[in-house]
């Protein structure tokens, strides 16, 4: 609901799209640069290994290890619980590196706002 308000009513000139890449420089803000993300899993290796196209993102090599170890040592699932947890835990990192680049792009579109403001003024 938050989101949904400030896109349409409050600020629609300084949300960004949920779905929309990034319009500044990545390296904006950073003195050495920063390492950018790359996909373990291939392309070939997602569709053998059957995943929804919702699951091919950068944790994908690890779902394809844990439904590996599934198959693997069923109907002992549970054995595979470090590697669940291993995939559990690159999900939630995913989604933090994701929040922030959302709120990095807001902030710089409200700094390139107040620039232009101050231009005007």
């Amino acid at each position: 609901m938050g989101n949904t308000y400030a896109h349409y009513v409050s600020h629609p000139d300084t949300t960004p799209g949920i779905d929309i890449e990034p319009s500044f420089d990545p390296q904006i803000g950073f003195a050495n640069g920063r390492k950018p993300r790359v996909m373990v899993a291939t392309e070939e290796e997602m569709q053998s290994a059957r995943l929804p196209q919702d699951r091919r993102d950068y944790c994908a090599h690890i779902l394809i290890d844990y439904q590996a170890c599934r198959k693997d040592v069923w109907p002992w699932a549970v054995k595979c619980a470090h590697k669940n947890h291993e995939y559990l835990n690159c999900e939630y990192e995913d989604y933090i590196i994701r929040m922030k680049e959302y709120e990095r792009e807001r902030r710089l579109l409200e700094r390139q706002k107040r620039k232009k403001q101050a231009e005007a003024a």
